[in-house]
């Protein structure tokens, strides 16, 4: 029987569908695609890049090629990075924004998802939103999980401290180190996640020992993907309500279907997605 695309991750490289171990502590550093927008050697005066790619943005025409498009886009993203750097928060926002839709219909889901991110660190009104849309895009497709984590730990600053929704947030950012890192980073991510779960833990239940740790996760199903991605998905929901920027059926429908007892597919969609 075909499965549906309901959860927004697949569970087929943890046995027992249990989530991995926890470690602690570590810190995070920006993504493959944040540095690149963010950390380019080449310049030292963030100021004098900003105004470089303003200029190369005003000289470049509005076109419907779709190659130009998305050359546009990638600089207005990068001109929202530098914006957000230099406290520029309304014309990031407004930069941000207008790639959004562009990034979308070209399946660029990456740089969606680090869109999302930039509108939530504006600060707006729509900020709780839009980090809600960050983190449906990022777990739902595989997303570099240095982002998909950076944008989990952004639900849980907004969570309550008792709230359950920052430790399924948490949980699903370590869940998605297993599924998606590469041995050359996984255990730094690896650090970082169980990083994140653990303060979770403590500020949730005043957790402070690894005994205490391991019977929390367990009365809030933390080990089960089926379980708490269904959680997380309804936080998502919450947080979003019905201001979507996009169609997340049409988008689930690029996702492909599969057998139960059938290999993933080979075709870089290797990822679920929710309701």
């Amino acid at each position: 029987m075909a499965s549906t695309t309901t959860p927004l991750l697949p569970t087929h490289r943890t046995p027992g569908n249990k989530m991995p171990g926890n470690k602690i502590p570590g810190s995070l550093p920006l993504s493959d695609v944040e540095r690149q927008y963010l950390d380019d050697p080449g310049y030292t005066d963030r100021h004098l890049q900003l105004d470089q790619l303003l200029q190369a943005l005003e000289q470049s025409p509005e076109t419907r090629d779709s190659g130009q498009q998305l050359d546009r886009a990638a600089c207005r993203l990068k001109i929202a990075g530098l914006q957000l750097d230099l406290d520029d928060r309304d014309n990031a926002w407004q930069h941000a924004h207008s790639t959004i839709e562009v990034f979308i219909e070209q399946h660029r889901i990456e740089d969606a998802a680090l869109a999302a991110q930039y509108i939530y660190l504006c600060d707006k009104d729509d900020a709780v939103s839009a980090i809600g849309q960050a983190a449906w895009l990022a777990v739902t497709f595989p997303v570099d999980p240095h982002l998909t984590v950076n944008i989990l730990d952004h639900i849980v600053d907004e969570t309550p401290d008792k709230s359950d929704g920052a430790a399924v947030a948490a949980a699903t950012a370590h869940y998605v180190v297993d599924l998606r890192a590469e041995d050359n980073n996984r255990e730094q991510l690896e650090l970082a996640s169980g990083s994140m779960l653990a303060r979770v833990a403590r500020r949730h239940s005043g957790i402070e020992d690894q005994q205490q740790f391991d019977v929390w996760v367990q009365t809030l199903e933390l080990d089960d993907p089926e379980k708490f991605l269904i959680r997380l998905r309804n936080v998502i929901d919450v947080m979003v309500q019905d201001t979507w920027w996009f169609d997340r059926e049409a988008l689930s429908n690029t996702l492909p279907t599969y057998d139960d007892d059938d290999e993933r597919p080979s075709d870089g969609h290797d990822e679920g997605t929710p309701a």
